[in-house]
């Protein structure tokens, strides 16, 4: 515990006196808050909802098997079928559950890929946003993550304006 304390303050001796040194040379920094920028930026919102568009039909599809699967089993419960009709249930039970399992994860695996595409394409174009203040506003450095930053580096409000232009 000792040793992790004594490397965790040569750590913030080291960041400190790089902070210093890059006051005095003149170098800026900025901080890009990523997770903000997929939430609250243009080309987010826009993905979200191709995506919604996209995968609705097969979202009521896998909500259809699961109420056909609830009813199946609400008559199940309720009893009073002859045995031959309770087994035939069962089985269509089983058949739609594993029918209800496999849509829900193809669903999930295609919205994930899609997702992912998506992102690739608006992380794309916040780097290009980034560059472009970067290059405009003489920055040095510009982080997308940290595990603190000053809000007088943040230029997240300034990459969602630029995205919303675009």
């Amino acid at each position: 515990m000792k040793l992790a304390r004594q490397i965790g303050m040569l750590l913030c001796v080291a960041l400190v006196s790089t902070a210093a040194m890059a006051a005095d040379v003149g170098l800026r920094i900025g901080f890009v808050d990523t997770d903000r920028i997929l939430k609250e930026s243009a080309p987010a919102a826009r993905a979200a909802k191709r995506l919604e568009k996209e995968f609705e039909g097969r979202r009521q599809d896998v909500q259809k098997l699961a109420d056909q699967g609830k009813a199946l089993q609400a008559q199940l419960d309720k009893g009073g079928l002859a045995d031959a009709d309770r087994k035939d249930k069962e089985r269509q039970l089983v058949k739609l559950n594993l029918d209800y399992q496999r849509m829900q994860r193809e669903l999930n695996e295609d919205l994930n890929s899609r997702r992912n595409e998506e992102l690739s394409g608006i992380q794309e174009r916040v780097n290009n946003a980034i560059q472009q203040i970067a290059n405009n506003e003489k920055y040095d450095l510009i982080l997308q993550e940290a595990a603190y930053r000053s809000p007088r580096i943040d230029i997240t409000d300034k990459v969602l304006k630029l995205l919303s232009d675009k």
